[in-house]
């Protein structure tokens, strides 16, 4: 009856493993197209192999193995530094607990706001006004709420609550519009603020032809999950900017492919 004891299940052990699953899954959606998935594939391949070498009672590769997890763990921290911040922002997030929050990560549930029901991000309609303003060469900078909360670089703009249409985000950034300057946050399917202040990354290197524009959208980037489209006023070019990285597509369609992966 031994040979079968591993078997024994508990309630708490099958919890146990659905919790560790769910975690896997959101740090994976976190690093997902970032360099830090290697690095993390790696550490769990490490990991999975120090495990075995314990099991066989291998001691000499084991002790090695457990001294190099242990003794790396300050290493880890500095690695996955902006990894680890978004990751605490994402738990923290007041989106996580709300019911809004909660109910959108089960795509069968509905939710209301405003009396309407919840519907999921227009992104073709986002991106076809990001076209039109790049043929146009008209500068704009769009940023669209994941799973943090921005409410605090919300409330250096000003607020709105208006449906996602490519119109009014046209009318928002065209240049002779008061709303033009700075940021439009989209959360959900509603712009909810204009004329945003965003915090500008002046730590790294970017091309010459990207201006403050640019350096605000990686700035929002890398200290929060969300998602930028940035359209450069002297070139007309359209950026997507995701994990403090400019993200490369072919064409429009396959840019409204990309964001509507990395929004579910």
């Amino acid at each position: 009856m031994d040979t079968f004891k591993f078997l024994d299940f508990r309630i708490l052990d099958i919890l146990d493993i659905v919790l560790v699953a769910v975690l896997l899954y959101y740090v994976y959606k976190l690093i997902r197209g970032t360099a830090a998935i290697n690095i993390f594939l790696g550490i769990a391949i490490v990991y999975l192999i120090w495990k075995l070498t314990v099991a066989l009672k291998m001691e000499l590769l084991s002790d090695i193995l457990g001294k190099f997890l242990g003794g790396g763990f300050i290493a880890l921290i500095i690695v996955f530094q902006q990894e680890i911040r978004k990751f605490l922002l994402m738990v923290g997030s007041t989106n996580f607990t709300t019911k809004k929050g909660f109910l959108k990560r089960f795509k069968f549930l509905t939710t209301m706001r405003g009396g309407e029901d919840y519907v999921s991000t227009d992104v073709d309609s986002i991106v076809a006004a990001c076209n039109e303003m790049s043929k146009s060469k008209t500068g704009a900078l769009i940023i669209i709420q994941r799973h943090n909360n921005l409410d605090l670089v919300k409330q250096t703009g000003d607020e709105m609550y208006a449906r996602v249409n490519k119109p009014l985000l046209f009318s928002i950034f065209y240049k002779n519009s008061p709303l033009h300057d700075g940021a439009t946050i989209i959360e959900d399917n509603f712009i909810t603020a204009t004329r945003v202040i965003l915090p500008v990354e002046k730590d790294i290197s970017i091309p010459e032809r990207f201006g403050l524009r640019h350096r605000a959208a990686l700035g929002i980037t890398l200290r929060s999950d969300a998602l930028a489209l940035a359209v450069s006023e002297e070139t007309g070019q359209i950026s997507y900017i995701k994990n403090g990285e400019f993200i490369l597509f072919n064409d429009i369609d396959k840019l409204s492919e990309m964001i509507k992966e990395d929004l579910e």
